[in-house]
């Protein structure tokens, strides 16, 4: 089973929350923000025929929201996986 061991962030695109994630503390949650694949993955992946992102948009961290938590745990908890879980909060094409 999947323990939670740090706290929940979100990663706004362009002000719009698209995933929640977990990591030990803030500085490591910022590190996806820099990643290129995740910036890739968000151009590749839509959200009613819109890709989640443009190669120029903003990308942003923050805490989760309670509702962004749950939507996380019951995410990392299907997963069952220690690798790292990201759990969309918009609906994917």
């Amino acid at each position: 089973m999947t323990v939670l061991s740090g706290s929940v962030f979100a990663m706004d695109v362009d002000g719009k929350a698209t995933f929640a994630f977990e990591a030990k503390n803030f500085p490591e949650a910022f590190e996806l923000c820099k990643e290129d694949w995740v910036r890739e993955d968000l151009i590749a992946l839509t959200s009613n025929g819109v890709p989640l992102c443009s190669s120029t948009a903003k990308l942003a961290i923050r805490r989760a929201d309670q509702a962004e938590i749950a939507i996380y745990r019951d995410a990392a908890l299907k997963a069952q996986t220690e690798d790292l879980i990201l759990a969309y909060l918009v609906d994917l094409d």
